[in-house]
């Protein structure tokens, strides 16, 4: 077992390191230094306090919308509506911020429990059409998405317009998310991000509730012949992984974007579907592969300054990486390879 736990962390740092590799051919053959490009990646992502909050704001939505696909995927349904569900909680909680009146900490408090029930909301709606009427969940996710980015058009173009500009009002200063560092863009939407995190983890391998969401993931039909109500563990972790994504909208756009305008919220949701395959959908090691995704995407803008390489190469990286993650996660179980990771382990301990 423990041995398992080790090559199952040794994929996605391999991934990584194999990715760079192959990356770096890359800036080679369009005629740049390697080594110089990955060195003003680093210092775009940590070379000042500034890039560094920038780095760490720029993980917390990948952190929530990776989460909400982690739990989702742990009971065995594959919600794609992250991104529909994270724009959910964003509209929600600047409604809320803009028509309630009044500003202040409570209305900031009022507003992240809007967005987050209606991420909930959201994903209780492809939750009911799976587990009431069997439809797939990967295809009306995805329409769900089409479906919250359109709804998000109408607000900042009509409802909610702000003059002859297509976005929303500001969030009122009084009830945006407080900063933790003065002078720093690093709200307490990150120690938010956290907390849910160790939460979800701890309830996913130290409960008994946890346990039995697992174990519907990992085999439903043994599970409803043991009395646990599979349908009912689905719908909840459709609900809960929606609320934990529109939570990570409330807390994006009252405390880092603070109106909603075109594009907003553009890729997060599969880019925390491909954060949570990463990390072999561990809550932990989500948000550290989410921390990595937002240092390449911060570090790339740099990079491309200082040596002219594009930031489409970040891109291919990002992409390699979740490419060799997957499928040495998929080589992992192949009876093959367990076999063979098997006998050296026996030799090894002959030895």
């Amino acid at each position: 077992m423990q041995r398992n736990k080790i090559w199952n962390l040794l994929v996605p740092i391999l991934s990584i390191l194999l990715a760079f590799v192959i990356g770096m051919i890359i800036i080679l053959c369009l005629g740049s230094n390697p080594f110089q490009a990955i060195g003003y990646l680093v210092k775009g992502a940590f070379g000042s306090r500034t890039n560094l909050a920038n780095t760490v704001v720029r993980s917390m939505p990948l952190i929530f919308t990776g989460l909400c696909t982690c739990f989702a995927y742990r009971c065995g349904v594959f919600n794609l509506g992250g991104e529909g569900q994270f724009l959910c909680g964003s509209m929600a909680a600047i409604t809320v911020a803009l028509l309630i009146g009044k500003s202040g900490w409570w209305v900031t408090l009022i507003a992240i429990f809007a967005g987050t029930v209606a991420g909930g909301v959201w994903g209780l709606l492809p939750g009911i059409l799976k587990t009431w009427r069997g439809l797939n969940e990967l295809i009306t996710t995805i329409m769900f998405n089409y479906v919250a980015t359109l709804f998000m058009g109408y607000l900042y173009t009509t409802a909610l317009r702000e003059g002859s500009v297509p976005q929303t009002a500001p969030v009122p200063e009084a009830t945006e998310i407080g900063r933790i560092f003065p002078g720093l863009r690093i709200t307490w939407g990150i120690v938010v991000a956290l907390v849910v995190g160790i939460a979800m983890w701890y309830f996913l391998f130290y409960t008994s509730k946890g346990f039995q969401l697992r174990a519907v993931g990992l085999n439903p039909t043994a599970c409803r012949f043991n009395g646990l109500s599979v349908k009912r563990y689905m719908l909840a972790a459709f609900v809960i992984s929606g609320a934990v994504a529109g939570l990570g909208g409330a807390c994006d756009i009252l405390g880092t974007q603070f109106r909603l305008i075109s594009g907003y919220g553009s890729g997060y949701g599969f880019d925390g579907v491909a954060i949570a395959l990463i990390a072999q959908l561990n809550p932990i090691a989500t948000m550290i592969v989410a921390y990595f995704f937002a240092v390449l995407r911060v570090g790339s803008t740099t990079m491309q300054v200082g040596t002219g390489v594009p930031t489409s190469v970040v891109d291919i990286i990002q992409a390699l990486v979740i490419i060799f993650a997957v499928a040495g996660t998929a080589a992992m179980h192949l009876p093959q390879i367990r076999s063979y990771l098997q006998t050296l382990g026996e030799k090894k301990e002959a030895n």
